[in-house]
């Protein structure tokens, strides 16, 4: 009886321990691994959006910002519990292969084409295709980030309407650097060369040398961004629950309007434009 007795007196303060640190591991479990690209995290807006999210509904977002290619890479593997990003085909090929539940349109900014201030090679004023068509002739200096990112893509989009195949021979002054859009920055005002950007990093990037907007307004600049939950089926390991909860977030009226506030020097950065 004894025996017994010291027995229960010695579980008791392991279960009692076991009781408070259980609610302590569901709190640490309550988060999503969010693949996105690199300019929701380096333009500020994940800053600024994640934390009204994390208050609102308990769910913390850590992310995983690189290349749209390379989150779609890293969902279809499962290391993703969903998605924010901006190539809208492969957004699509991803979802039809079953890898993502739906997509949904969450917000647009646009592409910018920058360049040196005095605009040697002559694209100011031109429309995009016909500014890369310069640069190219011109062999200006031009760094791509070469990196299967959406802005990449949009990137090679915009050279094949300017008639030049990179597949067959790249401009002299064409030059991949393999990274993420602040880097590319970076390197354009260290050379003093041409890049595609998004407006949003752009706005937010700070070593901007003798940069400036060469080219904007172009339709065919136009960035769409989108959100998916990864398909539990493909992966039953998937949070799906906290997953859908993010993305209806960022679809909502709430989510929408903290979209809208994000500005930087009075400038608003993303326009929202998820369906009703």
């Amino acid at each position: 009886m004894a025996l017994r007795k010291r027995f229960l007196l010695l579980a008791l303060p392991a279960a009692m321990a076991a009781a408070l640190l259980a609610p302590m591991a569901q709190a640490q479990d309550k988060f999503i691994v969010l693949a996105s690209t690199t300019s929701t995290e380096q333009s500020g807006l994940f800053k600024h959006l994640l934390p009204q999210f994390t208050q609102a509904s308990g769910i913390e977002v850590r992310v995983v910002a690189v290349g749209t290619g390379q989150a779609l890479d890293m969902a279809r593997r499962g290391d993703a519990d969903a998605l924010f990003v901006h190539d809208q085909p492969a957004e699509e090929k991803f979802v039809a292969e079953g890898f993502g539940l739906a997509r949904r349109p969450v917000m647009y900014n646009d592409f910018v084409l920058i360049g040196p201030k005095a605009d040697p090679a002559g694209a100011r004023g031109a429309n995009i295709a016909a500014a890369l068509k310069r640069l190219g002739d011109t062999g200006a200096g031009f760094v791509s980030r070469g990196d299967k990112s959406g802005t990449h893509s949009a990137e090679l989009r915009q050279w094949k309407l300017a008639g030049i195949d990179l597949a067959s021979a790249k401009p002299a002054g064409y030059k991949e650097c393999g990274c993420g859009m602040g880097p590319a920055l970076n390197i354009a005002a260290s050379t003093n060369a041409y890049v595609l950007s998004d407006r949003g990093t752009w706005l937010n990037f700070k070593n901007r040398a003798d940069l400036g907007i060469v080219v904007e307004g172009d339709q065919q600049l136009f960035n769409q961004y989108g959100v998916i939950v990864v398909n539990p089926a493909k992966h039953p390991h998937v949070k799906k629950d906290f997953a859908q909860a993010f993305a209806d977030w960022v679809v909502s009226p709430t989510g929408q309007a903290a979209i809208a506030a994000y500005k930087i020097g009075g400038e608003q950065l993303f326009f929202p434009n998820a369906s009703p």
